[in-house]
């Protein structure tokens, strides 16, 4: 608030509203000579050179500021009517008519037909003193009044910046996790950075002409988990050439149907298949996670709000100049050390594959884990979240960057969800990366990143700083509950083969033959797969059929966690693991609650941690 915009407020209560200041003297006794006089005053002062400057050099700020047109209207008021015709006069002819004495007006008690007794003059400068006060109070309460309607248009500003799109697309959708023993649930948000040439700024930061307007694909995909008691964060990246099968999507705008993929196909073809949700939908369908929420952003984005946060440290060990003959690379030109990177440098450290160690997405998923790291610890240390004018531009970045599903698509949903994020300290942060291995150019999930998602699923830390958990309440009744025993099919596969061993011979008919002894009439040996598990699971394809697998699962005493839902079975299916080769009685493992070192695990409070560089792009 400007200097002329306090002032506007002084001649709002001493010339603009004299009516009501005749009020306020009929209801003070006290203050009635004060009024006399000092209304008069404030008329030939304020209600003049006051008045103008409000109603002039104010009101036009007022009105460029937020909610300026809330202030313009009111300023326009102050300085051109004032309170009526005698008011206007204080305003634009102080003292009234040439020749006038301003004295001999009519205090306003009097013009209202009030009769006063003066008060003899010792006692007139604390009762000016508490009519200042008086007149004080009121005008903050209008400035407050003001930057309030200012700050929900501004936060009305801010909402309409948030695009939005629907979260999941898919058919199939993943129960939510049953809550811990003190009613706590963990959030699951997939962070999507979305290739899209389709705007001239785009364009130009991504490169590649020919791909203009081209579908856009999902080449950074991040799950961020945050524990249900808010005392840790993981976050698991999946490489955008990860091999898996996309599930039918339905776009809600337009009805279209995008059927499943033809066998599996690149994770980053999903963003194409209608839009995040369909990305959200794939995720959900390979690692059996519930997610909550998604957020999106483009290049432009990310330029825009890394500007905003500010440079961020990141290391390299040699000099490296990210750009070969043919002129592949993020044109990322760095010297050995430590460097503070932002806006569109912030972005080609990002997208930087050729250059760091391997030229793979697997060195750039580090590389983004890095920046993200020094990010978050930058973000605590310095005064960002603290400056207004910084955090005012950080919000209107960010906001205008970001497309959200409905869950976030508003600014008090996104502050909810940073004040949940900004509990985890850096030291609790764990940065991983999907363990895999290639198949030909590509990458395909492994057992380790199967062990991985269940740690994810039954929210255990990835830095294996848990404290003792209290035993997990039993799980949720199934909606459609089991089938009589007699009723119930049951396909059952040998899936104990593993790296090392083939096969385990007749396992599949061994555990159907105990499913029909327990009185599983309809459990056959399926001998068409061969499939490889390091556990023993239930599998079942809808919710209809949960109920039938905890049912077959319970029988056999293999745990509630390893009852999956999937869309890889068409019916009840238990596939016998590799940790039950032998016997007829199921002894669960022990559970493995350590991250997997292929998962190449980095911590958040890790300040020291450089990107290799490849020789063949350094400079001198």
């Amino acid at each position: 608030m400007t200097r002329g915009s306090v002032q506007g407020e002084d001649t709002r209560e001493g010339g603009s509203n004299a009516p009501e200041r005749a009020e306020a003297v009929r209801k003070d006794d006290d203050n009635a000579v004060d009024g006399t006089g000092d209304s008069e005053n404030a008329g030939e002062e304020s209600g003049g050179q006051t008045g103008r400057e409000a109603g002039g050099q104010t009101e036009g700020a007022a009105a460029d500021e937020p909610g300026g047109e809330t202030g313009g209207e009111t300023g326009g008021k102050a300085g051109d009517e004032p309170g009526g015709e005698t008011g206007g006069q204080a305003a634009d002819e102080p003292g009234g008519k040439p020749g006038d004495d301003p004295r001999e007006k009519a205090p306003p008690a009097e013009a209202a037909g009030e009769t006063l007794t003066e008060t003899p003059g010792p006692d007139r400068r604390p009762r000016r003193a508490r009519r200042v006060l008086r007149l004080t109070a009121v005008g903050l309460a209008l400035l407050l009044a003001c930057l309030a309607g200012a700050g929900y248009l501004y936060y009305e500003h801010l909402n309409g910046n948030i695009q939005r799109d629907a979260l999941n697309l898919g058919d199939s959708k993943v129960a939510a996790p049953t809550p811990n023993a003190a009613g706590q649930t963990p959030l699951n948000i997939l962070v999507i950075g979305s290739d899209a040439r389709d705007s001239e700024e785009n364009q130009q930061l991504g490169g590649a002409r020919e791909t203009f307007g081209s579908t856009p694909l999902a080449d950074v995909q991040m799950l961020v988990h945050l524990s249900a008691d808010r005392s840790n964060m993981s976050v698991v990246s999946m490489p955008r050439d990860t091999l898996v099968e996309i599930p039918k999507c339905t776009d809600p705008d337009d009805g279209e149907v995008y059927p499943a993929s033809d066998g599996r196909v690149m994770t980053n073809q999903s963003l194409g298949h209608g839009g995040p949700g369909c990305t959200v939908a794939t995720w959900q369908e390979l690692t059996g996670i519930h997610i909550d929420h998604f957020v999106m952003v483009d290049f432009a984005g990310v330029v825009s709000m890394a500007d905003a946060v500010g440079g961020v440290p990141v290391c390299v060990d040699a000099n490296i100049h990210s750009r070969d003959g043919q002129g592949h690379g993020s044109g990322l030109k760095l010297a050995e050390g430590t460097h503070p990177v932002k806006g569109e440098q912030a972005l080609q450290w990002l997208r930087t594959r050729y250059g760091f160690e391997d030229g793979s997405d697997l060195a750039r998923a580090k590389a983004q884990h890095m920046y993200l790291n020094s990010m978050v610890r930058t973000l605590r240390e310095n005064a960002t979240l603290g400056n207004p004018n910084k955090l005012r531009r950080l919000a209107e970045e960010a906001t205008a960057a970001l497309t959200v599903d409905p869950g976030l698509d508003t600014v008090k949903k996104l502050y909810d969800l940073s004040d949940e994020l900004r509990r985890v300290k850096p030291e609790r942060i764990t940065m991983t990366t999907m363990p895999n291995r290639y198949v030909g150019a590509r990458v395909e999930p492994t057992e380790d990143a199967e062990q991985l998602f269940r740690l994810v699923r039954e929210d255990i830390a990835l830095d294996g700083k848990d404290a003792k958990k209290k035993p997990d309440p039993e799980p949720t009744a199934p909606a459609d509950p089991a089938d009589p025993d007699d009723e119930l099919a049951v396909q059952v596969r040998n899936g104990t083969r593993t790296d090392e061993l083939g096969a385990a011979p007749g396992r599949a008919n061994t555990v159907a033959g105990l499913l029909v002894d327990q009185g599983f009439a309809k459990a056959v040996a399926d001998s068409s797969v061969l499939p490889s598990e390091d556990r023993t699971v239930v599998r079942y394809p809808s919710t209809d059929l949960e109920g039938d697998a905890r049912r077959v699962a319970e029988v056999l005493g293999i745990p509630a966690g390893s009852v999956l839902r999937s869309t890889e079975v068409s019916g009840v299916t238990l596939v016998v693991g590799a940790d039950w080769r032998e016997g007829t009685a199921y002894k669960a493992p022990e559970a493995d609650d350590s991250t997997p070192e292929s998962a190449e695990a980095l911590n958040g409070a890790d300040d020291d941690a450089c990107m290799h560089v490849d020789p063949s792009f350094t400079w001198s």
